[in-house]
Parts: structure tokens; sequence; C-alpha cells
């Protein structure tokens, strides 16, 4: 469990494919510590598993459907990514809960600035996501707890504070590039439930 506030920047050191998995290396320090053996870290708001800790940062591995359901098969070396350790017992809950499950890979519109601060629009990788999602509600895009600002059918946006420009890959982030999306996991449960009982 998570929160989509990120605690650092990690940098790419490698992405190694072996046949429908792959091996992702990446820098890091805050990250790093505590994150032992088997420990879960969200790399751009992606669950992994850590099997192997250098003396610069943590190894995953990325299982097949990791790499089909989210956009980590498409970082290179270089790249930085947002890191996050898990939600602990008795921690801050600064953002909202975050699981680590992304649901889809959605594509940024638009960024547009605005003084310090950004609007980014991003459009859904398809119609079933749209009834998750609510005017000012909870959505982690690349691990980051945000709220919406705005609606439509099949596109939402986003406002971005200077501190999250900062501290995250918003900063850097432009028109075209993929972002992996989860939706509030509490609206899944309710969409889950009402489905179940042959209201929607």
């Amino acid at each position: 469990m998570f929160t989509g506030i990120v605690e650092e920047l990690g940098t790419v050191h490698a992405l190694d494919r072996k046949g429908d998995t792959a091996r992702l290396a990446v820098g890091a320090t805050l990250a790093r510590d505590g994150s032992d053996l088997g420990a879960s870290v969200a790399v751009n708001g992606v669950c992994l598993t850590v099997v192997d800790r250098p003396s610069d940062g943590l190894v995953f591995e990325v299982g097949p459907e990791t790499l089909q359901r989210t956009a980590l098969g498409r970082l290179v070396p270089g790249r930085r990514v947002n890191l996050e350790r898990p939600l602990r017992f008795g921690g801050a809950l600064g953002g909202h809960l975050v699981l680590g499950h992304v649901d889809g890979i959605a594509t940024v519109e638009q960024v547009e600035r605005v003084e310090s601060t950004a609007r980014v629009r991003i459009a859904l990788p398809d119609r079933e996501l749209a009834p998750l999602l609510i005017p000012q509600g909870s959505i982690a895009i690349d691990g980051v707890s945000l709220t919406i600002a705005a609606l439509a059918v099949t596109t939402f946006e986003v406002m971005v504070i200077p501190h999250t420009l900062a501290v995250t890959t918003f900063g850097t982030l432009a028109g075209g590039e993929a972002v992996n999306v989860e939706t509030d996991v509490i609206g899944k449960y309710l969409q889950r439930s009402l489905a179940l009982r042959g209201t929607v």
C-alpha cells in the first residue's frame, strides 16, 4: 500500500529484457534505505519487488503482465522515475490509498504551464476507466497522487503545483508521453459491488 507521495526521483540504469520478462535497475538512495530483498517499492506507480541491492540503487524483476499493463517497458537508461516505499502503520497518509496496481497506460495530450504551475490533460486508454473518475476525485499518475481538476468522457486534467513539478517526473513531462494510471480503489470496490448486484 502506498500514498502517492513520491519520496525520491530515481534514475534508470538499465532495463534488460530476457524473453517475456525484464530486469530493471534503478539508481536510488532514500528509497534504498530499508528496502531489503523481497521488499516492495513503487516505481512510477507500479509495485515491484526488490531482487538485488547494489550499492547505488535497487534492482527489480518485471513480469510479462506488468510489462503489458504498464509503461515500464518503455523506460530507457537515464530516464527519471518516481519512487515510493510502502506506507508504514502509523505513517502519514498525505495523498490517497494507492495499491501500485496500474489500471492502464494513458497518454499525455497537453502540458500547459500556468505561471509556476502546470495543467496536464491526459487521455484515458479506454472508456472502461471513465466511470471510476469523478470531479475533484483522487487519481495516481506515474505514482503521483493528484486531484482531478476537469473531466471529459475520454480525458481528464490535473493541476500540478510547483513542489510536485520539482520533486517528481511531472517537471519534465511532455505531450505524447505514456503514463501509468491507477484509479481510486474505493471506486473500484463500489463498481464491483454494484455490478454483482446487477445495478450497473
